[in-house]
């Protein structure tokens, strides 16, 4: 017969780390899915107007049109004048029909046709610029055309 005997020491058994590294990979991997990369670098001043009645645009079928004035970094290689942006590169209103052409290309071949062009004007941007790139876009028979603005009510200062 065996003799039972009690522990002698009361310590804790080590923790078994041998599967900290699949935790480790698997936040990684959620973390790379999940996060949202920026996609466009902001090269013109954008301080919205105001407006109360504002509505959510969908992202899916939307060409994004940024006028403003260069920001500080880019004054002194691009002027202080009103400039157009399209993704990540200046336009002037000669070649804005072909950027225009080429963002609606990028959009799925359903949404082609139904395209919103969506404005994001600075509030100090010269009303001129503004009628130039609305009568490019009427040209392109791109006529659904949304300005957007910050939420609030430009009256109250």
């Amino acid at each position: 017969m065996s003799k039972f005997t009690k522990k002698k020491s009361g310590e804790l058994p080590a923790v078994n780390t041998a599967s900290l590294p699949d935790i480790v990979f698997m936040l990684l991997f959620f973390f790379m899915v999940v996060t949202v990369l920026r996609n466009n670098n902001l090269l013109v001043l954008n301080q919205m107007p105001k407006a109360d009645q504002v509505e959510k645009l969908q992202k899916d079928r939307s060409v994004y049109i940024f006028a403003g004035k260069p920001s500080a970094r880019y004054q002194d290689k691009y002027g202080r004048e009103g400039k157009i942006q399209i993704g990540d590169k200046y336009t002037d209103i000669t070649s804005l029909k072909f950027a225009l052409e080429e963002a609606r290309r990028k959009l799925r071949p359903e949404l082609q046709e139904k395209v919103m062009v969506a404005l994001k004007v600075d509030k100090e941007t010269n009303t001129g610029l503004v009628s130039d790139i609305k009568q490019e876009l009427r040209e392109l028979n791109m006529l659904k055309l949304i300005y957007i603005t910050a939420q609030g009510n430009e009256l109250d200062q």
